[in-house]
């Protein structure tokens, strides 16, 4: 990308991780959100996706989440949803007919012109209660929701090596291209790491600056996201010594973020108790905290699987399974004021491990 080399040539040879990462999966026409670009579906032999969400696998994600939003619209007396990176639409699609007209209005922030273009092809039978706008509006009300929204949110690397740490960030090399180039930092990871091997891993700036933000907004209502990730001494494991920074691309997975860049997607895992830390210090209350599998099964999902035919249960039964996205996704939610209990983490909330 000629924009991300004069970028780097602009700011002296070398440019952090995150800008990098901002720049490739979201520069207006040419990073990997804003390029028009199909990315959310099922097989890339089929519609040349690059990966699958939960909503497009199945219907019964959304149906089974539209039991708890329902909830959390009638426990902070709101009747609008919030939706941040909507993606293909699938997952507001399926809300609004499940939800009918306990959602009076349905607002998606996207950064994405590309994508804000599909979800209106998809959503245009919903008509004017749908709406888009490109950035969080100074005051709202309602329920927000966002999945896979934080692992997309660009992170800063840090690198320790022979327990020395620095900045891993981003040169141009006229012989190799993009290329790693460290410095030496004062930031640290908000544990310790025990041990003096070398280790790379990431601290989530942008997803803690998001949250906070939204709590100063958000002058009524709740707030859920699902993701992929880990409590923080999960997070700073020891043994996780290589981060979790991922690429994707035609469904398949590389750990190479400088190769085709803006073709294909970059994600880190979340740390989840960073973001319930700076949620709660900008003064939301935790409502719960709990395994994607733990927290659909409190929502119905089980029964809402009788008499669906064998395909049905066997995409949504990969929402729940351990080695799918059962247990590697978690599902966070917020509060404006005093908590209230809901029906998501009834059971096996994780609150007490963050």
């Amino acid at each position: 990308m000629q924009h991300l080399a004069d970028t780097i040539s602009a700011q002296g040879g070398r440019i952090g991780f995150e800008q990098f990462m901002e720049i490739a999966l979201y520069t207006p026409g040419l990073g990997y959100y804003a390029s028009g670009q199909r990315t959310f579906g099922q097989l890339p032999a089929v519609d040349g996706s690059d990966f699958v969400t939960a909503p497009e696998m199945t219907p019964f994600f959304g149906r089974a989440l539209a039991n708890q939003l329902a909830q959390a619209l009638r426990s902070t007396a709101t009747n609008e949803l919030w939706e941040f990176g909507a993606g293909s639409g699938a997952l507001a699609e399926h809300l609004l007919q499940t939800l009918g007209e306990q959602v009076q209005r349905y607002t998606i922030v996207d950064v994405s012109g590309a994508l804000q273009q599909r979800q209106r092809g998809r959503l245009q039978p919903f008509g004017d209660r749908v709406r888009w706008l490109g950035e969080l509006p100074e005051a709202m009300q309602g329920v927000v929701l966002g999945n896979e929204l934080l692992d997309a949110m660009p992170v800063r690397l840090l690198a320790r090596q022979q327990g020395v740490w620095h900045e891993r960030g981003v040169a141009l090399s006229a012989q190799d291209g993009l290329v790693w180039q460290d410095r030496l930092t004062d930031q640290r990871p908000p544990l310790e790491i025990a041990g003096d091997h070398d280790y790379l891993t990431e601290i989530h700036l942008q997803a803690e600056g998001f949250v906070r933000t939204l709590a100063d907004r958000l002058q009524r209502g709740a707030a859920f996201f699902i993701d992929y990730g880990f409590p923080e001494r999960e997070y700073y494991h020891p043994q996780r010594s290589m981060g979790t920074v991922m690429c994707h691309r035609a469904h398949r997975m590389d750990g190479n973020p400088l190769g085709d860049v803006g073709l294909k997607d970059i994600t880190a895992h979340v740390n989840f108790t960073g973001l319930v830390l700076a949620a709660q210090e900008a003064g939301l209350g935790l409502l719960g905290y709990t395994s994607q599998a733990r927290f659909l099964m409190n929502c119905g999902l089980l029964p809402m699987l009788d008499g669906a035919s064998v395909p049905d249960r066997v995409m949504a039964q990969k929402l729940l399974m351990e080695h799918e996205m059962g247990e590697l996704f978690k599902v966070v939610a917020f509060c404006v004021g005093e908590p209230w209990p809901a029906i998501g983490f009834a059971q096996g909330d994780r609150s007490h491990t963050l």
